[in-house]
């Protein structure tokens, strides 16, 4: 530990024991706390390195005007000290354990009602319950009773902090009870000082635990009901975190609580309910007699007379990925009847009651209760449900209702097909229904229930809903068959003036998604195209740029979709099938790139990089449309005032470089280089910067590939040896004096310098990567020397400049001689200077360390946090000081 550190923390400690009124910023307790954490996470006695503490402690006990920051750190603080043995000894033997731990002590100063002061006793407690002395401390002081209150504290903060640390209390119990069970018993406790006496009073705790939430699972009145979900909460966590015994211990408890908790019917109980059933169940055995209770109450959630309450509980079967296949399958059957009872679409097999109750007799071994679920599984059951859900579908609650039936469609779809009651194609015909009846524009009726259609007819909800239904349904089998009716649909959307963005948007992604996993399009029509063409273009002029963008950028996703078949069995692109390809598509985008809005601008450039693409790999000669692209988009880099377009720009220019087959033939890409690349790096927007080096790294990993490794046993001679370095001499050469035409050197030289760290940082590593290839080979043969230009704040302006204000050993090298840094800063034509020469000379080893670490690195540190707590308080007790004047302080 840093001895002025040692040396300055009493004097913080008293400070802290004045007021907390003068710390430098309210994060600045907790910085100090983390700073003790990492001391005893090393393993060092945090009371030999800060002696001071244990006083600190004990006054702030005994003084009850500090304020609740500095008491609810100081609960902390406790805490961690007694975390290790020998630190619990100190505090417990100085009375201040006890004194600091007792909530009666807070009570009585009137100090407890603060939230604040809760949660650093629960948060010093949890810390503490590290080993088994602090446990016997925990039981002897009967701190599990206020640990309990606090389960359903009023602030939920406290609430949950209380919960995890009930959790670490059981989980060192069971710890000890294990050991307890142990052949090997006494000679374990001996040699881990583990007391018997601690042993025996996990057992109590364990009672007064289960006695608890047993008492608190209960629900009497409505007022009680936020309590209930928390309690609820608690014990699913619980009944996931600890193991057998403890946790068969805690469901018998909780058991007769549940089963009456169930009959209540209650909506909001229904998913923290179904979590504890789910948790429980997923974790026991077999032939454990509380299985069979569980699954029964499983079983009557799933049947009971309340429509919202089934429709939860089947969802969190669903979800839960320890359902067996009789709940999984029972489930997807009451989730799926609103669908078929809204489109008239039979979706419910007659013939699936059969096979559920073969799953159950698999899963169940007790035949009393199967003549039970008989009952419940019986088509009877099933109409009764159906009557309830269709009196509710007539309300206008229907709406939630439909979407918790489509939301949870994705988790139907993951079922094996024999679990499922219908084919898959089914579930997709009766989606695009509800969604033709969610259609304002559309004049379909539905054979199901006729008063839900005026609720749901405009609803963007079920609109959205149902549209990411179908997006997963996409991949369903036999879905071919329905492929016309899916493209129908959406350009009835597409179409509609009704529809919202962000339906359109839905949509569009619809059509990609469809699209991508149907290969064989021959089924899309003249007429079909036609339409899908006149909406494309209709949107593409819509009045909100929502509309505009997604249009767009439906655009470019189709023109980098795959591959697929139209109607001459030829592979052709989707884009060319659906809207005629690019002599649509490109003047559409052409257009986009005047929009007002600078998003659609934004969208339109990178849809034209997806479109050209497929061009682009395949070496097609350029267009006179696709130069005019080349200069609008240099005039994007110039003149567009947001930093959207110019950052696709840049990007446009990088997707083109990758996908051409030979960069170094295409004349204009070549040429626009050197111009995208003094521009972008010069912007003002950062990101845009960043894009441009990555366009220059691109250049540079195309000018020196990766060689392959040469065999290490491949003898040469020094003829041999000499040509070859000469051979690689000359490839570098020319090389590198291509990066420099092209401006890339310059670029990485500029953006070393940058104000933006990120752009500092990817300049330096890619001029480190520059160097480790060029200077090994090329040496300081003179005529190897190659030249590069300097633009205006280039980093030669930067030495100047710092050498100016004495700093010059920041980014000039240690290793260069004052004659070196004078004869590069002032003698050498900063318009002309070496490449290899100012590589060498950058300090780029140093100036990545810095790059790499945080922006605040030179304050971020104990000593600093220390003297700013110090600073500021001295300047607090300045006379005639506003005391409402805020200290600003550099504090880490």
């Amino acid at each position: 530990m840093d001895s002025q550190c040692v040396s300055i923390l009493p004097r913080v400690c008293g400070v802290l024991l004045e007021s907390g009124s003068s710390l430098p910023d309210d994060t600045s307790l907790e910085k100090l706390l983390d700073w003790f954490t990492t001391i005893a996470q090393t393993g060092a006695s945090l009371l030999e390195a800060c002696p001071c503490l244990v006083d600190f402690v004990s006054k702030v006990a005994f003084n009850h005007a500090s304020g609740s920051s500095i008491l609810s750190f100081t609960l902390k603080l406790t805490g961690l000290i007694s975390a290790s043995e020998d630190g619990f000894k100190v505090l417990k033997e100085c009375s201040v354990l006890k004194l600091v731990f007792n909530p009666h002590h807070w009570q009585e100063a009137g100090l407890w009602e603060d939230p604040c002061l809760r949660i650093g006793w629960i948060q010093g407690l949890k810390m503490i319950l590290q080993h088994s002395e602090a446990l016997s401390f925990f039981a002897q002081e009967d701190l599990i009773e206020p640990l309990l209150q606090l389960q359903t504290d009023s602030s939920l903060f406290v609430a949950s902090a209380a919960n995890q640390t009930l959790a670490q209390v059981l989980l060192l119990c069971q710890s000890l009870s294990s050991v307890g069970h142990n052949c090997s018993k006494n000679r374990y406790l001996e040699h881990n000082s583990v007391s018997m006496e601690t042993t025996q009073n996990y057992s109590g705790i364990i009672t007064r635990v289960s006695e608890y939430l047993n008492k608190s699972v209960v629900l009497k009145e409505i007022s009680q009901l936020p309590g209930c979900q928390q309690i609820l909460r608690l014990l699913a966590m619980l009944l996931v975190q600890v193991g057998p015994p403890l946790r068969d211990t805690l469901l018998l408890a909780v058991m007769n609580s549940l089963e009456e908790l169930v009959t209540t019917s209650c909506s909001q109980l229904t998913v923290p309910l179904m979590d504890v059933i789910l948790a429980a169940n997923s974790g026991l055995r077999d032939n454990f007699v509380p299985k069979q209770r569980l699954i029964r109450l499983l079983w009557v959630m799933l049947n009971m007379k309340k429509p919202a309450i089934v429709m939860q509980a089947a969802a969190a079967v669903l979800h839960s990925h320890h359902s067996d296949p009789a709940f999984s399958a029972h489930s997807a059957r009451v989730l799926l009847l609103p669908l078929d009872i809204v489109t008239g679409v039979s979706l419910l097999d007659e013939n699936s009651t059969g096979e559920q109750m073969t799953l159950v007799c698999f899963y169940m071994c007790n035949k009393c209760l199967l003549t039970s679920f008989k009952s419940m599984l019986s088509n009877p059951a099933e109409e009764e449900l159906r009557i309830l859900i269709t009196e509710q579908l007539k309300r206008k609650s229907c709406i939630s209702m439909i979407c918790v039936c489509l939301s949870n469609i994705p988790q139907i779809t993951l079922m094996a097909s024999d679990h499922l009651p219908c084919p898959q194609r089914l579930i997709v015909t009766a989606v695009l229904m509800l969604l033709r009846l969610c259609c304002v524009d559309s004049s379909s009726s539905s054979a199901g229930c006729v008063e839900v259609v005026r609720f749901i007819t405009g609803n963007s909800k079920v609109q959205k809903c149902a549209l990411e239904a179908l997006l997963v349904l996409s991949k369903s089998p036999g879905v071919k068959m329905v492929l016309v009716d899916v493209f129908k649909v959406l350009t009835e959307y597409l179409n509609s003036p009704s529809s919202d963005p962000s339906v359109l948007q839905k949509s569009y992604q619809a059509v990609i998604k469809w699209v991508g996993v149907c290969p064989d399009l021959s089924c899309i029509t003249d007429q079909l195209r036609e339409g899908f063409i006149q909406t494309v273009r209709k949107r593409a002029c819509d009045t909100r740029w929502e509309a505009r963008d997604s249009t767009v950028e439906f655009l470019g996703h189709l023109g980098g979709a795959p591959s697929c078949r139209s109607f001459t069995e030829q592979e052709t692109e989707p884009s060319d099938v659906l809207l005629g390809g690019c002599s649509f598509t490109v003047p559409l985008l052409k257009e986009a790139l005047q929009d007002p809005e600078s998003y659609v601008r934004a969208s339109s450039i990178s849809a034209l990089a997806q479109t050209l693409t497929p061009s682009w790999q395949e070496g097609a000669v350029l267009t006179q449309e696709q130069e005019d692209i080349v200069t609008q988009l240099q005039e994007v880099l110039f003149q567009d005032s947001e930093g959207f377009p110019r950052r696709a720009a840049v990007k446009y220019f990088i997707a083109w470089l990758s996908a051409c087959s030979s960069p170094s033939s295409c004349w204009l890409l070549m040429q626009s280089v050197p111009t995208v690349l003094s521009q972008g790096v010069n912007d003002l927007d950062w990101e845009v910067k960043l894009h441009t080096l990555e366009l220059a790294e691109l250049l540079l990993d195309q000018a020196f590939p990766d060689p392959s490794p040469s065999h290490p046993y491949a003898v040469m001679s020094d003829q041999a040896h000499r040509l070859h370095i000469a051979g690689q001499q000359s490839d570098l050469l020319s090389s590198l004096k291509d990066l420099v035409d092209r401006g890339v050197v310059s670029a990485l030289l500029c953006g070393v310098v940058d104000c933006d760290r990120p752009v500092a940082l990817k300049a330096c590593q890619l001029l480190l990567k520059l160097r480790g290839v060029v200077c090994p080979v090329m040496g300081n043969a003179a005529d190897t020397t190659v030249f590069c230009q300097l633009a205006e704040g280039s980093v030669m302006q930067q030495v100047r400049k710092i050498q100016a204000m004495g700093k010059d050993t920041y980014v000039v090298s240690e290793a260069c001689s004052e004659a070196d840094k004078e004869g590069i800063c002032a003698s050498v034509d900063p318009e002309r200077v070496g490449v290899c020469e100012v590589l060498r000379l950058l300090d780029l080893d140093e100036k990545l360390s810095i790059l790499t670490q945080s922006s605040d690195h030179i304050y971020n540190s104990p000593l600093s946090l220390l003297q700013d707590i110090l600073t500021a308080a001295a300047a607090s007790s300045q006379p005639g000081r506003d005391p409402h004047q805020e200290l600003v302080m550099d504090c880490y």
